[in-house]
């Protein structure tokens, strides 16, 4: 009997966990990350309000908003590293706050995460660094090690720049060998947390084009957290919107073009006026605080 692992068969020679096989989304048609009543608080400051969302099977669905408003919070509470104040978040039907610490780091192994400026290893090289899960994770031999490290920089384009070391590398090349890596163990959700940041429109335009086809080509799902509306609505099946830690839109891309809704048309096209404002609100008016810092000073 002959196996398919990430395109390469191979026998029984090798052990292969069941995570690294590339899976048919089809045939599970439930959600694979389903948030019902999310809430989070970091001490007495709410970040997420009441969120429900859910990410389909092999789907590319972005969560966007102005900084600050729990777009990332929302990411490490997916992957486990957050424990939310309320509600329920469940990966490929289990609730991953009631994981134990054993069946959460497997859950863990079945994702990809590319970081916001690639994260890479700096004193390994681009080969050592998409190596890295396979070593770790798995026993395939050495050889078998080399053939997929090779093909999935051949998959971003990098093939030629194996034995290069990261500060070798431009943005655009880095952000691509973290593109590598986080599809090492071909997972079954990739999330990418502002994968368009700092980048050149080229780069910026190869990078969102390998998210698209590498999510269909290892039928996974995706979620995109990101600023960059018009590179994220070209190739995302599902946006929602996020303002003050609450959904305040959601739908296709195409109907995210064409919505007339004050938060949405402000964030789409890039104006300074609406219903996002420019200062940060504080609990009490600056002549307050004045007034309040001068009785301090008196009471001295």
């Amino acid at each position: 009997m002959v196996a398919h692992v990430a395109g390469i068969k191979i026998g029984h020679s090798a052990r292969i966990p069941p995570f690294f096989i590339v899976q048919d989304p089809t045939l599970n048609q439930s959600p694979l990350v389903q948030i019902s009543d999310l809430s989070f608080s970091y001490d007495s400051r709410p970040i997420l309000t009441g969120i429900n969302l859910s990410i389909p099977r092999g789907k590319v669905v972005a969560i966007m908003g102005s900084s600050g408003c729990g777009k990332t919070t929302t990411l490490r509470l997916i992957g486990g590293q957050l424990r939310p104040s309320s509600g329920e978040v469940r990966v490929d039907g289990k609730v991953v706050h009631a994981l134990n610490g054993a069946d959460l780091y497997a859950m863990r192994r079945r994702m990809g995460m590319l970081f916001q400026f690639g994260a890479l290893f700096t004193d390994m090289s681009v080969y050592d660094n998409v190596a890295f899960q396979m070593r770790e994770h798995t026993d395939l031999p050495e050889e078998l090690i080399h053939d997929l490290v090779l093909m999935k920089l051949h998959a971003v384009g990098l093939r030629g720049a194996h034995h290069l070391m990261p500060s070798e590398l431009s943005g655009g090349m880095a952000r691509r060998v973290a593109l590598a890596r986080a599809i090492a163990l071909d997972p079954m959700l990739i999330m990418y947390d502002e994968p368009f940041a700092g980048l050149d429109p080229i780069s910026l335009s190869i990078v969102g084009e390998l998210i698209r086809k590498l999510n269909d080509a290892l039928g996974a799902s995706s979620i995109v957290v990101t600023h960059d509306v018009q590179e994220s609505l070209k190739i995302v099946d599902y946006v929602y919107f996020v303002s003050e830690g609450k959904i305040v839109a959601e739908g296709t891309a195409e109907e995210m073009k064409r919505s007339t809704a004050p938060y949405v048309h402000q964030f789409v096209c890039g104006e300074a006026d609406g219903p996002v404002p420019f200062h940060y609100s504080a609990k009490t008016s600056y002549r307050a605080e004045l007034m309040e810092r001068d009785v301090r000073r008196g009471e001295r």
